[in-house]
């Protein structure tokens, strides 16, 4: 089995950078990732913009030049593929981690071999697992719970399970490249934390019926060509192609919990660790990124948690000298 210092499980920009930060310590690792690179970035929606200014999301020293004030999707991945070149960084892709053992130093075992570790930093992100919808149905292949484009829904009944932002501006999409729109909304309103920008689109065009929306209802059972919705006034079934379930996603808590790591109880389920050193519970296993607000979202982004990946290195390398 290979033997590394560090084994970093998530090869994100937070992934990536921990990487780096091990080159430059002179710190063997390995960045094992159970798909692509920037998997996440990748799921994401083909035309998204980010919030974020470009150097907001550098990493490693690698300049990140965009055309526009806000980055694209598709500028990132290839900025994140370039951090990867550049580097000349460690990453396994598509080799999902299947146990970690704690045997002297950590046992990973993944669906292509096994290697030793002395330390190991997650960095999984939040966007691993969506929520479920738990309905008769689900398992239809109409039913998505990632959306990329707007341009196959042309012509089809669509059902917009949600009432955030990702809700929201997939309802808008679609509607406008040619969807008939029903959004459910378990809520009596539209999500107020809404883009600003935003709000009053969604809101104007289910005022004028050009995008129908059932408040305080649920979808109860999916068919090939029919949905059931329970709303206040009972059951409704309604004709549909397809259901977009925008319900949010949450980290692989499993993964965590397998490793000894405790999970808050609260509603927020924040994973134990130290806001100093990045250190969970168990020894010599690290958090960076996103994954240390547990289901608090919008806590940690790429901007503010690049320092993670330096606080976490600087730890290890302090520890081994």
């Amino acid at each position: 089995m290979k033997r590394y210092d560090i084994v970093i499980i998530g090869a994100g920009p937070i992934g990536l950078a921990c990487g780096i930060e091990a080159e430059k310590a002179g710190l063997s690792y390995a960045i094992m990732e159970k798909g692509c690179l920037v998997n996440s970035l990748y799921n994401y929606p083909y035309n998204m913009t980010f919030f974020s200014t470009s150097e907001k999301l550098e990493i490693g020293g690698v300049p990140f030049i965009s055309h526009n004030n806000k980055p694209t999707r598709s500028e990132a991945l290839e900025y994140y593929r370039r951090v990867a070149v550049s580097w000349k960084l460690n990453i396994q892709l598509y080799e999902p981690v299947e146990s970690v053992a704690k045997e002297g130093g950590f046992v990973i075992k993944t669906t292509k071999g096994s290697y030793i570790a002395e330390n190991i930093i997650l960095s999984t992100g939040f966007y691993d697992l969506p929520f479920l919808l738990n309905v008769k149905g689900e398992e239809l292949p109409k039913v998505k719970h990632y959306y990329d484009e707007p341009h196959p829904y042309f012509g089809q009944k669509v059902v917009v399970i949600g009432a955030a932002n990702s809700a929201v501006d997939v309802a808008l999409e679609t509607y406008r490249k040619g969807a008939e729109v029903t959004m459910v909304v378990r809520e009596p309103e539209i999500n107020p934390r809404v883009k600003y920008w935003v709000l009053p689109d969604i809101e104007n065009r289910i005022k004028e019926s050009s995008i129908k929306a059932y408040f305080n209802s649920s979808v109860v059972e999916i068919r090939e060509t029919e949905v059931d919705i329970q709303t206040p006034a009972g059951k409704l079934t309604i004709k549909n192609d397809f259901v977009l379930a925008m319900t949010g996603y949450q980290p692989n808590f499993s993964l965590l919990e397998s490793m000894g790591i405790e999970i808050g109880r609260d509603s927020m389920k924040t994973p134990s660790h130290s806001p100093e050193t990045m250190e969970t519970n168990v020894d010599n296993i690290f958090l960076a990124g996103v994954i240390c607000g547990g289901l608090q979202t919008n806590k940690w982004f790429i901007e503010n948690s690049r320092v993670h990946a330096e606080v976490i290195v600087k730890t290890i390398t302090e520890r081994k000298a």
